[in-house]
């Protein structure tokens, strides 16, 4: 999924953060290191760390082919493995909104960034396309952990104020549209997310274990089409996500 159309979003925080030579640079849930690799080649230290290590094979291959050398870590991005004030800029692309207790995710981004240093996040919104992806598969979920909360929240900037309070200070914070054309029929957009979306992947197994995989693959078609803003044989998808850059006090 990161290289058939996610690829734009990690150099993006990256910019957004002005992550630059010399600064120790942790990236959460960094998954193949799409914001990651594009920090180290900025001239950063950098520190991938995500609770699935199988995904890093795929971000070393990535930064050995680029020419960059970065440390890849295990971690739990509700207890991470680092001392605090340990990094310049903390980061996550499309990555900590997935882990299961915000605020848990938000005390430890905060524990581990320096006074003073960076905190960037690029989250999908609840209002946008993988928003309404998520409220469309709530039905046919398996029950979440106690106490988890929908990922889009990342996305809202009152829900961040909520998470981090006077910690961060949020001056940056821009929603940009990520423009998908990877697709001839709207329908193969579906079939991507079945095949290769980590959530939508679990929803789907569990609406079949329910004898309900016909009724959420025909919702996932309509879904598809309801959000294609090009053509029948041409589509084009439109994601809202946010920038969210503060520094921590």
């Amino acid at each position: 999924m990161v290289d058939t159309f996610l690829l734009p979003l990690g150099p993006r925080l990256v910019e957004a953060c002005g992550i630059g030579p010399g600064m120790k640079v942790l990236d959460i849930a960094a998954g193949t290191g799409n914001a990651s690799i594009p920090a180290a080649e900025a001239g950063a230290d950098v520190t991938a760390s995500d609770l699935t290590p199988e995904l890093f094979d795929a971000g070393r291959a990535r930064a050995e082919e680029v020419g960059v050398e970065l440390e890849w870590r295990e971690a739990d991005a509700e207890n991470l493995p680092f001392d605090d004030a340990s990094f310049d800029v903390v980061m996550s692309s499309i990555g900590a909104m997935f882990a299961p207790h915000h605020q848990e995710v938000a005390d430890e981004m905060v524990r581990v960034t320096k006074p003073d240093g960076k905190i960037g996040l690029l989250s999908w919104t609840p209002e946008g396309m993988l928003g309404a992806l998520f409220k469309l598969m709530g039905p046919y979920a398996p029950p979440p952990p106690p106490g988890a909360q929908p990922p889009p929240l990342w996305g809202s900037e009152d829900h961040l104020a909520e998470l981090f309070g006077d910690r961060v200070d949020f001056g940056a914070l821009e929603r940009p549209i990520l423009e998908i054309t990877a697709f001839d029929d709207p329908h193969d957009y579906g079939e991507h997310f079945k095949e290769r979306y980590g959530p939508s992947i679990a929803v789907r197994a569990n609406a079949e274990k329910n004898g309900q995989a016909e009724e959420f693959d025909a919702k996932l078609r309509d879904f598809c089409d309801e959000w294609n803003r090009g053509s029948a044989d041409d589509a084009r998808f439109e994601k809202e996500y946010l920038v969210a850059v503060g520094m921590r006090a």
